[in-house]
C-alpha cells in the first residue's frame, strides 16, 4: 500500500531514486540537508572464481535527494574498485561523523577507509584477525554518542568500538544464539540515548544493547510471518524509538514499536520508475516495447533483497537500499496524517 496507517503511525510512500550511479546499493547514510550517501558494489558470478576477482563496481555515491520525485541530483562518486589504499572491493557499510567525513567498511580488505565529504581519501586502518581492533568481514558501522565507531565484526561474531583513528576501545558479543550472543551480525545503529541495535543476521533477529554492550531486548524470530525475520541485514531507529529491520530474505522491511511489538511491514511501492531508470528505458526501444507487453509490473514495485536502510530524522523519512532493483525507496513517516472519511 502507498500509505500504511497503524497504531497511530503513518508510513507514506514517497518515491524511488535509482538507475545510474546505483548498481547493487547495500548501505545508506544521511548527511546534512538533502545529502544522501549510498554504498554500491557489483560483481559478476563466475563459477569457481572468487567474487573479489570479478567485481566491476565498488564505490560510494553522493546524492542530493529532496522530498520531490525527479529532483534528485548526483553530486559525485567516492572511491573505486581496487585493493590499493583509498579503493574498495567489498564495501558494506558507511557512517558519518559530525563533519560528514565518511567511514566505509570493506569486508574483503578487513579495513575501514576514511574519506572527506568531497571524496578525498584520508586514511585507512584495520587488518584481518580476531584480536582487539582486528576484523573478520566488517560490515555495518555507526557512530556512537561519544564520537566513537561501532563496527559489526561479522565473522568474529561481535561488535567492536574504536576511535575514529582505529584505536580499540571495547567489544561485546560472542558466538551463539542466546540473549546478547551473535551469529554473523550485519547492520548496526544507535539511538539518541546511546542504545545500540544490531541486525543479528543468522540468528534471525535484531538485538538492543546498552552503550556498554549489555543485552536489553530482541526483535523478531525466524520465519515468514508478521514480526518474523529471515536473515535480517540492517536496522534503523527513528526519533520516536520505532525500529526498522531490513528483512533481507523475506524481501521486506519490518517495523517494530520500542517495546518490540510488531507494527507493520513495508514491501516496496515503486509504482513509477525512478528518473534515471526511466531515462534508460526511454533510450532503448526494445526494452520500452517489451515492458508494454507485460501484463503487470507489480513485481517491479516490490523490494528485492533490501540490504541497508537509514532513517533521515531531518525529514522524517526512511530510505531503503532496494539492492536487487538498483535503487532506494523512500517512505515518509507522517505525524499529522488524517484518515480520509469514505462515507461522505
Amino acid at each position: 500500500m502507498l500509505t500504511t496507517v497503524v497504531s497511530g503511525r503513518t508510513f507514506d510512500y514517497s518515491h524511488a531514486v535509482g538507475g545510474l550511479y546505483m548498481p547493487m546499493p547495500v548501505a545508506v547514510a544521511c548527511g546534512a540537508g538533502d545529502r544522501v550517501y549510498v554504498v554500491s558494489r557489483q560483481y559478476e558470478q563466475i563459477l569457481d572464481v572468487p567474487w573479489n576477482e570479478t567485481a566491476t563496481f565498488a564505490q560510494v555515491n553522493a546524492f542530493n535527494i529532496t522530498t520531490t520525485a525527479g529532483e534528485e541530483e548526483h553530486v559525485g562518486k567516492i572511491s573505486r574498485y581496487g585493493d590499493a589504499e583509498g579503493q574498495l572491493i567489498w564495501p558494506a557499510g558507511v557512517a558519518l561523523d559530525a563533519d560528514e567525513n565518511l567511514y566505509v567498511t570493506d569486508e574483503w580488505m578487513n579495513r575501514i577507509s576514511v574519506f572527506r565529504p568531497d571524496g578525498e581519501f584520508v586514511k585507512c586502518w584495520g587488518t584481518a584477525g580476531d584480536g582487539d581492533g582486528e576484523f573478520n568481514r566488517p560490515s555495518g558501522i555507526a557512530m556512537d554518542t561519544d564520537g566513537n565507531l561501532l563496527v559489526a565484526d561479522s565473522l568474529n561474531h561481535r561488535v567492536q568500538r574504536l576511535t575514529v583513528d582505529g584505536e580499540f576501545v571495547s567489544a561485546f558479543g560472542a558466538h551463539g544464539s542466546g540473549d546478547g550472543q551473535l551469529d554473523s551480525p550485519w547492520g548496526i545503529t544507535t539511538d539518541s540515548e546511546g542504545f545500540v541495535y544490531v541486525a543479528d543476521h543468522k540468528n534471525n533477529r535484531a538485538q538492543k544493547f546498552t552503550a556498554a554492550g549489555r543485552f536489553v531486548t530482541s526483535f523478531g524470530s525466524y520465519g515468514e510471518g508478521k514480526g518474523q525475520l529471515n536473515r535480517p541485514s540492517d536496522v534503523a531507529v527513528d526519533q520516536d524509538g520505532d525500529v526498522y529491520v531490513c528483512d533481507w530474505a523475506n524481501d521486506r522491511v519490518q517495523v517494530f514499536a520500542p517495546n518490540g511489538r510488531y507494527l507493520t511491514s513495508l514491501i516496496g511501492d515503486a509504482h513509477d520508475l525512478a528518473k534515471w531508470h526511466r531515462e534508460q528505458v526511454e533510450a532503448n526501444v526494445d526494452v520500452k516495447n517489451a515492458r508494454r507487453r507485460v501484463y503487470t509490473m507489480e513485481p517491479e514495485w516490490r523490494f528485492a533483497m533490501p540490504t541497508g536502510l537509514a532513517f533521515d530524522e531531518s525529514k522524517s523519512r526512511l530510505i531503503v537500499a532496494d539492492t536487487q532493483r538498483g535503487r532506494v525507496q523512500i517512505y515518509n513517516k507522517l505525524h499529522d496524517y488524517l484518515e480520509p472519511q469514505f462515507n461522505l
